[in-house]
């Protein structure tokens, strides 16, 4: 079941679609993968981000308007100390498979459009209960 953290933030607007940025700890080809669903979408790596600090890629996010997507607390936790934007998605998920990721991501667009557009929410936390394998 997807959780949603909040924290008290400055009125951004609503986004008028999902662009996720994938996190260096999810594939690159995650971003080719769903662009039908979340065009716009892009790695780190492909946006010379490879290796870079969380900072940097917080602060290119931000300006470039894209939900951080990632496997790591890291995110998460600069969402509840900065707020947004950006926006942040949390995949808490075992070591699974990209297609495993691609079809999480693909069943949650509805709740992340959700989440996006709601200027109250910080952080979103997806979820499996069980992983094919």
């Amino acid at each position: 079941m997807p959780r949603v953290r909040s924290r008290p933030r400055a009125k951004t607007g609503n986004f008028e679609r999902v662009k996720l940025l994938l996190d260096e700890n999810l594939s690159p080809r995650l971003a080719e993968a769903l662009t039908d669903i979340y065009p716009g979408s892009n790695h780190v790596h492909q946006c010379g981000l490879g290796s870079s600090d969380d900072a940097t890629i917080w602060e290119y996010a931000k300006t470039n308007g894209f939900i951080i997507v990632s496997k790591d607390s890291d995110f998460e936790e600069r969402s509840v100390v900065l707020g947004c934007p950006p926006k942040v998605i949390w995949l808490r998920i075992s070591n699974c498979t990209s297609a495993d990721v691609e079809s999480l991501l693909r069943t949650a667009f509805s709740i992340m459009s959700r989440f996006v557009n709601d200027d109250g929410e910080t952080c979103l936390v997806l979820n499996r209960q069980e992983q094919r394998r």
